[in-house]
């Protein structure tokens, strides 16, 4: 708290670099919190839901992934604590403004996202590389020697009639 004189006090962000996504969030939820119960009178409004998904989940979420930056994408635990946040605020609308939960207008944003942020992750997390020079090299050259060892070695052993009957 600092003083801006006789009986005012004010007060100062004690974090003024704080990111972005910590302010969007805590301005959304208040905003879900205190709006949603009158939008949940009527039935479910795709158009609505559709609007309030990207304005306040997604932005939210766009803005942390930026802030991750594009080499951590696909490292789950840096991720995911995000991407459960993301489904939070998606199940909370869903519930607040009579919606079922999943739906295909969840399933088609989450589509969306994966596309975007997770396209070129694999199942494990980890971005799909060449294994390490030389057990590239085992795997191409060593099925190559056993193939000609033993095309060698049937023709060494046709070419000899000895023993055979």
């Amino acid at each position: 708290m600092c003083s801006d004189g006789p009986g005012h006090t004010s007060v100062r962000d004690p974090q003024p670099d704080m990111h972005q996504g910590f302010l969007v969030t805590h301005r959304h939820l208040l905003w879900i919190l205190l709006a949603s119960p009158l939008m949940a009178i009527e039935d479910c409004s795709e158009a609505l839901y559709s609007h309030v998904l990207n304005e306040f989940c997604l932005r939210g979420f766009e803005i942390e992934m930026e802030e991750l930056g594009k080499e951590l994408w696909c490292d789950w635990g840096e991720t995911e604590g995000m991407y459960v946040e993301l489904t939070n605020c998606t199940v909370l609308l869903a519930n607040n403004l009579g919606c079922w939960w999943p739906n295909p207008l969840v399933d088609h944003f989450f589509t969306g996202i994966h596309r975007k942020y997770f396209k070129n992750c694999s199942l494990t997390g980890r971005l799909p590389a060449d294994p390490p020079f030389p057990i590239l090299c085992s795997f191409i050259f060593v099925p190559i020697l056993i193939t000609l060892l033993i095309t060698a070695l049937v023709v060494w052993r046709s070419k000899r009639s000895e023993g055979i009957v």
